[in-house]
């Protein structure tokens, strides 16, 4: 087995077992493996994305850290479904989705849709990627069920 394998078989038995999340050393984690902490941002990227049901938040510096939280299918087939570029409108629609989903709640929403929804940011490719963002940095603090 290869050594992206066995980390990421070894993380997800780590999240399925700490009840859908986990914190982690990355330095430990690479000391346990013994390969460099960028192996385990590798595995990080490529192995537990919003896609497959993950959120990932990392720190680097100072030894850095790993917090690994499984979602909810709704919550991950909302974010993966962001295209690259959105409208204004867009955005609108999919933000009142993901509150009738339970992905966020009105307040969240409507935060996103004011930073998302600026007069002047007329960028809808940036507009995405800050809706993305946003919408990921909302269900770490809280909302989606996991699976």
């Amino acid at each position: 087995m290869a050594l992206s394998d066995r980390i990421e078989a070894f993380i997800y038995e780590l999240v399925k077992n700490d009840d859908g999340w986990v914190e982690l050393g990355r330095n430990e984690l690479a000391g346990i493996f013994n390969c460099v902490p960028s192996q385990i941002n590798y595995v990080m990227r490529t192995r537990f994305t919003p896609d497959k049901g993950y959120i990932v938040e990392s720190k680097r510096g100072g030894g850095g850290y790993i917090k690994i939280r499984r979602i909810g299918a709704k919550c991950a087939d909302m974010i993966v479904s962001i295209p690259q570029e959105l409208s204004k409108a867009q955005a609108s629609v999919f933000l009142r989705d993901a509150v009738s989903f339970g992905v966020v709640d009105e307040k969240t929403a409507s935060v996103i849709e004011t930073g998302v929804c600026l007069d002047g940011l007329e960028d809808s490719a940036l507009r995405a990627r800050m809706l993305k963002n946003m919408v990921e940095a909302a269900v770490k603090g809280e909302g989606c069920e996991r699976r």
